[in-house]
């Protein structure tokens, strides 16, 4: 089969295009023909040498498909409602940029009524993600304020539309104008342009003083502080990157008499297990928003799947390179085939 790989750590060219032996299907998994996969900012890292796969995962990088089953474990197929020829997209701990890739069973999920292969690989890394953090750690509920720092991106835009819908009044921060209105287009109540506004004075305005319920962190460093000045009382702040930096400062004196929060988590290593119970509550509780068009995939450019290995063909700019401009709105998908 035909896979992108990491040829050596470094910039967007170390990927190519390369040969790999056909993937098995163990207990509890099956085996898909990939359609489209999703480029996500763990696989940026990893290419970068800062995120390696977790033990016995693909190194392969991609952590979210969708395409069509081709075999598998029956008993764990039929367990699942599953049969050989279902459109399924799936979350994988790696192995995603290729044309076949192993996924557990209990990590999958069909593909929602009326989306295509490429719609639905920009559903399960955000989808997973957003629920575990906002609904599962940050415990939102409907009525309560979530604050979303980087607002365009995949996560970001998945966390205003799932927040939305479960009755939360949405802030979101962006980078541009352009970009704010991006987010307001896509149902924030208020966008905060960062690099012109103070997030934290905004918010509170917008609060009349009062802070937000919840906030969801891709930054942390010196965000950590400014976000504890703005949480209300029992707020709770969920931190899901660090892309500014590990080392953070906090006021504990705050941390008690407002009666705050601070957690974060990864989702790479955790077991299937733990995957499979979000799988579930996505099944129950969000497929039927993406059915209705309540919740919709935002997809900002496709790729033919060779273009995240090289910068020639159908497109001057590669799917990372791409991500690492941080222009895009929503998901990058790369394509393998008919979708």
């Amino acid at each position: 089969m035909k896979v992108i790989e990491i040829a050596s750590f470094g910039g967007p060219g170390v990927l190519r295009l390369a040969d790999r032996p056909m993937p098995v299907a163990g207990d509890g998994e099956l085996c898909i023909r990939v359609s489209a996969s999703g480029v996500n900012r763990p696989d940026v890292l990893q290419r970068a040498g800062h995120y390696p796969a977790p033990p016995g995962a693909s190194d392969i990088p991609g952590l979210e498909v969708a395409g069509q089953v081709v075999s598998g474990d029956a008993a764990a197929l039929a367990a699942a409602g599953l049969s050989l020829g279902d459109r399924v997209c799936a979350l994988v701990a790696g192995g995603g940029y290729a044309e076949y890739c192993i996924a557990p069973v209990d990590q999958c999920l069909p593909v929602p009524t009326g989306l295509s292969d490429v719609e639905a690989a920009s559903l399960p890394e955000t989808l997973f993600t957003v629920w575990s953090n906002v609904v599962d750690r940050g415990r939102l509920a409907a009525g309560e304020t979530l604050l979303v720092q980087g607002g365009t991106s995949g996560i970001g835009v998945m966390a205003i539309q799932l927040a939305k819908a479960l009755g939360a009044t949405v802030i979101a921060t962006a980078g541009s104008d352009d970009k704010c209105e991006a987010i307001r287009a896509l149902g924030a109540d208020h966008a905060i342009n960062y690099k012109t506004q103070d997030f934290q004075t905004v918010a509170n305005q917008l609060t009349a003083g009062r802070g937000v319920d919840v906030i969801l962190d891709m930054v942390a460093g010196d965000y950590v502080a400014r976000e504890l000045g703005c949480l209300a009382e029992d707020g709770r702040l969920v931190v899901i990157a660090v892309q500014g930096g590990v080392n953070s400062q906090i006021n504990a004196g705050l941390l008690m008499r407002r009666r705050l929060t601070v957690t974060g988590s990864t989702l790479r290593v955790r077991p299937v297990a733990f995957k499979a119970a979000i799988a579930k509550a996505l099944h129950a509780r969000v497929w039927p928003l993406l059915k209705t068009g309540k919740i919709k995939p935002v997809i900002h450019r496709v790729f033919d799947a060779v273009d995240a290995a090289q910068a020639t063909g159908s497109g001057a700019e590669h799917a990372h390179t791409l991500m690492e401009s941080n222009q895009h709105v929503g998901k990058i998908v790369l394509n393998w085939g008919s979708a």
